[in-house]
């Protein structure tokens, strides 16, 4: 079961600037920020609220650093904006299964390493009306560690 928009990804050119404009206009603060090198991209989680089940709600501004990675593609073809959209569920991988079962293509065979610790997977933008789409099972204890 779907729980909660975990998250919406934001895809930037520059991740301090980025972030920046984000606190000066609503005064959304760092959470969390680390680099993932399997993924290539630099990243920021800003919090928005908490919710009902014990998760929260973030932005995830994401920053590619290198050329390959996914969201460099992205923001070369597309330019900044909203990259994808991540529900929060507390079994990634029995959601991402049951999706599979009714037609969705699911982007990863195994769930992978997310935010924070998180276990995530993709569902296939033409799959999902054009939005590409993440499953988040949170890690059991968050961190504030930035």
């Amino acid at each position: 079961m779907l729980t909660r928009i975990d998250h919406i990804g934001i895809a930037c050119f520059d991740l301090d600037r980025t972030v920046e404009f984000y606190r000066a206009t609503y005064g959304f603060e760092v959470f969390h920020s680390e680099v993932n090198e399997e993924q290539g991209v630099r990243e920021a989680m800003l919090k928005i609220n908490d919710t009902s089940d014990g998760g929260a709600s973030y932005l995830q501004l994401l920053e590619p650093t290198r050329e390959d990675s996914t969201v460099a593609k992205w923001l070369a073809k597309n330019g900044e904006g909203v990259h994808h959209i991540a529900f929060g569920t507390a079994d990634v991988d029995a959601e991402a299964a049951g999706i599979k079962g009714k037609g969705v293509r699911v982007l990863y065979e195994e769930p992978r390493r997310g935010s924070m610790g998180s276990r995530i997977t993709f569902l296939h933008p033409k799959d999902c009306h054009g939005v590409l789409t993440e499953l988040v099972t949170s890690a059991p204890v968050e961190s504030s560690a930035h």
